[in-house]
């Protein structure tokens, strides 16, 4: 494997690893995992930028706050989703992200979707009925926060998009905890749960395997072609199916693998027709 590809398949399984920290947390709430994953993610964004000697404001900072904002709500949501229904099945509807920066791409960079990427995206989302249809622990409420988690994640991508030349990397991470802290820490301190010593690990290491895991899918797409990275976000997937049944004894019906399956079909199709249709 090459750099690119290493970065990658780490960066997934540090993703997984994060996870696996949030379903060992039952008796934690999700804000309060979302607040320790922002504060984490602080502390090291500022350190790193101040030893790489870059402003930590950024320029573009209607943008910054923007992405920060719709950060945040989306990680929320998927934080929520994960500790709600299966690993796997939240894992999955996170990856409808796609389809939605490339629906808002249209209007935010004035990019555009061709017929067949429509047909694409139905595909997916047929697999998002099959999933509430034969998932038990997924019910309306659960499926329409998860779908809108990603809806979320395909704004945040989309600013990200807007900043390209703009504002470093790092930057951009910063502005997430930056935003997040002071819209989830009142709530968070007054409806507080006191973590045993364990919880707390957990906690901590629930920010860092994040923030490992952002690095080097940064480090991946600065290495290779996206064209060639992207595709691998979806060994995710693979690992959430795999902790999902030996760690944390979840059971999936046929029909519900089927209703996965459809969902990464149609992103990856979808993923390839764009590279496709880019190089000609």
């Amino acid at each position: 494997m090459n750099k690119g590809i290493t970065y990658m398949v780490l960066s997934s399984l540090s993703f997984a690893a994060m996870n696996l920290c949030i379903k060992f947390l039952p008796g934690i709430p999700f804000y309060e995992i979302v607040l320790f994953r922002a504060v984490v993610s602080l502390i090291i964004s500022y350190y790193l930028l101040k030893r790489a000697r870059i402003s930590i404001w950024g320029n573009n900072k209607k943008l910054l706050i923007a992405r920060g904002l719709f950060g945040f709500v989306s990680l929320t949501l998927y934080f929520y989703t994960v500790k709600e229904i299966q690993l796997a099945s939240a894992v999955t509807l996170q990856y409808l992200s796609p389809i939605f920066t490339t629906l808002f791409a249209v209007f935010i960079l004035g990019q555009k979707v061709k017929w067949l990427q429509i047909l694409f995206f139905a595909l997916a989302f047929y697999g998002v009925f099959l999933i509430k249809d034969f998932d038990s622990t997924v019910d309306t409420k659960l499926l329409l926060l998860g779908i809108a988690s990603a809806i979320f994640s395909g704004l945040a991508y989309n600013m990200i998009a807007k900043l390209k030349g703009q504002d470093k990397p790092l930057v951009i991470v910063f502005y997430f905890p930056l935003v997040t802290i002071p819209l989830i820490a009142p709530y968070t301190l007054f409806n507080f749960i006191m973590p045993t010593w364990v919880e707390l690990v957990l906690l901590i290491l629930t920010g860092i395997f994040t923030q490992i895991a952002q690095i080097l899918m940064t480090k991946a797409y600065q290495t290779d072609k996206a064209a060639n990275i992207s595709i691998l976000t979806y060994l995710g997937l693979v690992y959430a199916l795999i902790l999902g049944k030996f760690v944390l004894n979840e059971t999936y019906t046929s029909m519900t693998l089927v209703g996965m399956g459809l969902i990464v079909a149609g992103i990856l199709a979808n993923i390839l027709y764009s590279r496709r249709a880019n190089k000609t």
